[in-house]
C-alpha cells in the first residue's frame, strides 16, 4: 500500500506536506506511510479514498484501477445514509450488509422478475 499512497500523491503533484494537510496529518506521517514504516489506520485509508477519489480495493490490495468513481460514489452514499436521520434506511443497509450469499441470489432472482415485468 505504501507505494500506492506515493503514486497517488505524485500523480496529483503534491508534496508530502500538502498531501498530509488534506488528510489532517503531517508530511512526516506521509513519509512514514510511503516508506512502509507505518501502515495507515483504517479511517485514514478510507479518508484517502474519499479525499482523492481512489478505489479502496486498489489502494489496499492493488486490485483494479486507481480511480473508481462508482466505488467512491457508493461509499459517499453509504456514509450519507449512516450519518443521516433516516433510521429505516440505516436498517436496510445493515440488513443488506449481513445477507448471506444465498439471500443475495434470491434478491437477484426477485430483481430479474421485476425487470422482466
Amino acid at each position: 500500500m505504501n507505494e500506492r499512497i506515493k503514486e497517488i500523491r505524485t500523480n496529483l503533484g503534491l508534496t508530502r506536506e500538502k498531501f498530509g494537510n488534506r488528510l489532517g496529518v503531517s508530511g512526516d506521517v506521509i513519509n512514514n506511510w510511503e516508506r512502509g514504516r507505518v501502515e495507515p489506520k483504517e479511517p485514514f485509508v478510507k479518508l484517502i479514498c474519499k479525499e482523492f477519489g481512489v478505489s479502496y480495493s486498489w489502494l489496499v490490495d492493488g486490485i483494479g484501477e486507481m480511480s473508481d468513481s462508482e466505488e467512491s460514489e457508493a461509499m459517499e452514499i453509504v456514509e450519507s445514509v449512516m450519518t443521516g436521520n433516516n433510521e429505516f434506511a440505516k436498517k436496510v443497509l445493515v440488513a443488506f450488509a449481513k445477507m448471506s450469499e444465498d439471500k443475495w441470489k434470491l434478491m437477484r432472482e426477485i430483481i430479474k422478475e421485476i425487470e422482466s415485468g
